[in-house]
């Protein structure tokens, strides 16, 4: 196959014969020029070459190294030959043309390729006329550019010393190509940038010695492990070096020679020493020592020294060519790094400060990324035309007059702005935040009983079955009425034939008719499960849908639900308080309404820290509710035993409790590990009352409405984030008695831990969200979203300042140039696609 190659590339001589002109190339260049001007003529099919033009990258290397050509360009032509074969056509055309101009700027005697179907040499391209397409051209990005880019795709093959064996190896952490290496950061970082002389150091610090080997010995352990010893002098004093199970060292460290050692200074038998530190010779630049060190994730088969100079080779080779996507009003707006230099700081950072501001740089650029997109679906979502659903006059007026309870302000303001988004032509895409008892159900039964007067449907979606019967139930009791003899008459009621629930548990016959009455119209709200996804459930005008604790949904189920309909308004629901700023960069997509007011009648919980000691009083406390004809919860971290978490568990607890503590009351475990079936069975026993004490995980955590309980017991408190252990709290209270939440740490000296006292000490879930993001970071409010943010690599959502900062630049921006249509903005809309296309984020 090698000489029938050998014999296409010979059909011309090395002198070429142009036009009458000889042209004298080197042998490589003749080689390439041959291949190119076959696969014009062959319309780029990658028939050149026999196997495809990335079979001959090897030995074209090797002539391009006898011929001299530049390391740049010989870089260039092998990530360009690499890539060929996987382009489509128009992109290998680009490919060859822009390599060969290349080539041609550097060697300015080199012939013009012929174009395809042509007998003549391609002319240079004249200037484009002022008014011509194309003095407006698409791409900003110059060739050398371009070349960068497709550089940096090859594969890490084109290394030197990375065979296949390595690319296997380095493939498990997921590096393929150059690209992919520049952009593995570090997972950490060793400070050896603290130089002192010997007799200065100090048991414990992580330092770097510069100093000459005195001498070096070699000897074997009882158990026959290598153990080579050295000393190292500085003219202050010397310093014992020990290398276990590293025998080459001996050869390798030279006496009299000047080296650059670096790590913890440990001690044994009361002297100073170095155990397995990093050692360089300090004739060449110090990566390992005396300096900032980055630290890799590993796999098998290879060292952290190996992969840190593999890395060095990219960075210092590419990282200084990476062009700055981020516009420049941008990058002095908020004061951020050069992307090449921080590129170049976040692997080998010259200083503290350096790798701050890179840090900072990189971080900057995941959240600003983030919230561009997120503005960009919103935006995207808001050129859909949305069914117009205009409310009556007195539409607020009668629907407050069929409720048993007053609303409060806050709930009208968050009616008036659905209605006002139902009637914008526009689909409603809102997030309506809420906490525990604040009423959230009632502005969507108001929302679904203007659709539904409209002759429209709904859909309401919860996470449980438990969750859909109560609101189910909510929405019986504030839309239907039996009392009205001529209830068509009525604006706001519905027949209880038009409200309807489908779970898993529901039976094949009720099924049957509910899906018949749903494509016939007869139904006009249908609340459920996961059930409202299937197939089998087809709407006949499905307008309104409201995803109640929506963050434990996924983006796939939500698009399911919404694909029921035709660009469907759509209410999110939560009961997780989240900080502003980070509600509108995680869910900037969705227009935000906070109800900020409780209603009227619900009693502060009385909460307390109480020592694992006292658990006794609070037995008692359960004893005396119970006997008033209260019910209690009793919360634990763990369902069964573990021999590596020291916390009390459920399924023990129930058993001691039952036997032990309370025999004279029936009690109910429920956990994660039941079927869905016996978890609804307990539940409903204890809505129902018929269990008085119920033992649980944090599977409570969300929406079950039990008025006659009036006592939380969370045990392991200290394991559990606030944002969880409030909405624990909202279970109970929920009746006009008062409601007690006991925390009860795992140890006496976590009963003084900080965010116990801040839940004793406020009811409000934001004050509590934000202390929660600062101590725990953001993953009690992401939910599903947090698997999809799961690749910021810098960002980190507790920084609030920077949140902010990415947040008013990209909206300012997004203002100016929603599509990103501008020339300059191109290099920027191609980085944020990329971001999106690896992100699995919860946007729908």
């Amino acid at each position: 196959m090698l000489g029938q190659m050998d014999w296409v590339l010979r059909q011309s001589s090395n002198n070429l014969n142009l036009a009458g002109k000889i042209v004298l190339m080197k042998p490589s260049l003749q080689k390439l020029y041959n291949i190119f001007r076959i696969e014009v003529e062959n319309q780029f099919f990658n028939r050149a070459v026999i196997g495809g033009l990335d079979r001959i990258i090897e030995r074209w290397t090797s002539e391009a190294l006898q011929d001299q050509l530049s390391e740049n360009i010989i870089q260039e032509v092998q990530a360009s030959l690499q890539l060929y074969p996987q382009l489509p056509t128009q992109e290998r055309a680009q490919t060859i043309e822009q390599l060969w101009n290349t080539l041609q700027s550097l060697y300015p005697d080199l012939p013009a390729l012929l174009q395809a179907g042509s007998e003549t040499p391609t002319k240079p391209t004249s200037q484009p006329k002022p008014h011509s397409k194309s003095a407006h051209p698409k791409q900003t990005v110059t060739i050398d550019e371009q070349l960068n880019l497709k550089a940096l795709q090859a594969s890490i093959k084109v290394l030197p010393g990375i065979g296949q064996k390595y690319a296997n190896v380095l493939a498990k952490l997921g590096l393929h190509t150059l690209e992919d290496l520049l952009y593995y950061f570090p997972r950490r970082y060793d400070d050896y940038s603290n130089l002192k002389p010997i007799h200065s150091l100090v048991y414990g610090e992580e330092v770097t010695v510069i100093g000459v080997i005195q001498s070096v010995t070699e000897r074997k352990s009882a158990s026959k492990r290598s153990i080579v010893e050295a000393v190292l002098s500085d003219g202050t004093a010397g310093i014992r070096i020990t290398i276990f199970n590293q025998p080459w060292q001996a050869q390798k460290l030279q006496i009299g020679e000047p080296y650059a050692v670096a790590g913890r200074i440990d001690q044994y038998l009361g002297r100073l020493v170095f155990v397995n530190p990093e050692i360089e010779p300090i004739d060449k630049e110090l990566l390992h020592s005396g300096r900032i060190v980055p630290v890799y994730r590993l796999t098998e088969n290879i060292t952290q020294r190996w992969l840190r100079r593999t890395i060095k080779q990219v960075v210092d080779r590419y990282a200084p060519k990476v062009v700055d996507y981020m516009p420049l009003s941008i990058r002095q707006s908020a004061q951020l790094m050069e992307l090449s230099r921080a590129i170049y700081q976040a692997h080998f950072p010259d200083s503290q400060e350096s790798l701050e501001q890179a840090r900072y740089r990189l971080a900057f650029d995941e959240i600003f990324f983030l919230q561009m997109g997120v503005l960009r679906h919103k935006y995207e979502w808001q050129q859909r035309p949305g069914r117009l659903f205009q409310a009556p006059a007195d539409w607020m007026d009668q629907f407050k007059a069929c409720l048993p309870y007053s609303l409060t302000q806050a709930q009208e303001r968050a009616l008036h702005q659905a209605f006002h988004d139902l009637a914008s032509g526009k689909p409603m895409n809102r997030l309506l935040q809420g906490d525990v008892g604040s009423g959230k159900t009632v502005v969507a039964a108001g929302i679904a009983a203007l659709i539904a007067y409209h002759n429209a449907q709904s859909a309401i979606m919860a996470p449980t079955s438990i969750l859909a019967e109560q609101h189910y139930r909510t929405f019986l009791k504030l839309l239907t009425s039996t009392d009205h003899p001529e209830i068509e008459q009525n604006r706001v009621k519905l027949p209880p034939s038009a409200i309807r629930l489908l779970t898993g548990a529901t039976p094949d016959s009720e099924r049957r008719e509910i899906f018949e009455q749903l494509a016939n119209n007869q139904i006009k709200i249908l609340i459920g499960t996961h059930a409202l996804i299937e197939e089998t459930v087809q709407f006949h005008d499905l307008q309104f849908i409201v995803v109640d604790e929506q963050h434990r949904f996924g983006v796939e189920q939500r698009a399911f639900l919404r694909a029921k309909g035709e660009n469907p308004h759509l209410l999110v629901m939560t009961a997780t308080p989240i900080p502003r700023s980070l509600a509108l960069t995680l869910y900037g997509d969705l227009d935000l309404t906070l109800l900020d007011e409780m209603p009227p009648g619900r009693q502060p919980i009385n909460t307390y820290v109480v020592f694992p000691s006292e658990r006794e009083r609070v037995y008692r406390l359960i004893e005396s509710q119970v006997e008033q004809g209260k019910q209690a919860f009793i919360i634990y971290p763990l369902v069964e035993e573990s021999e590596k978490i020291q916390s009390l568990s459920a399924v023990e607890e129930y058993e001691r409790l039952q036997r032990e503590v309370f025999p004279n009351y029936r009690l109910g475990l429920l956990h994660g590990r039941l079927k869905a079936e016996e978890k609804e069975a307990v539940m409903l026993q204890f809505q129902r009352g018929e269990v008085q004490i119920l033992v649980s995980t944090s599977v409570v955590e969300v929406g079950v409405d039990v008025p006659q309980a009036t006592v939380m017991v969370v045990e392991g408190a200290n394991r559990f984030g606030l944002a969880q252990l409030h909405q624990f709290r909202g279970r109970v209270g929920r009746g006009n008695d008062p409601a007690y939440c006991i925390l009860i740490p795992d140890t006496a000296d976590e009963a003084e831990n900080e965010r116990l006292m801040v839940m004793a000490q406020t009811q409000d879930g934001f004050v509590l969200a934000e202390h929660d993001l600062r101590q725990r970071g953001p993953g009690d409010f992401l939910g599903t979203r947090q698997s999809g943010f799961a690749q910021l690599r810098f960002a980190n959502f507790t920084n609030l300042h920077l949140i902010e900062i990415a947040r008013q630049q990209s909206q300012a921006l997004f203002n100016d140039d929603p599509l990103l249509e501008k020339p300059e903005h191109r290099m920027l809309a191609e980085r944020i696609n990329r971001f999106w296309q690896e992100t699995t984020s919860d946007i729908s």
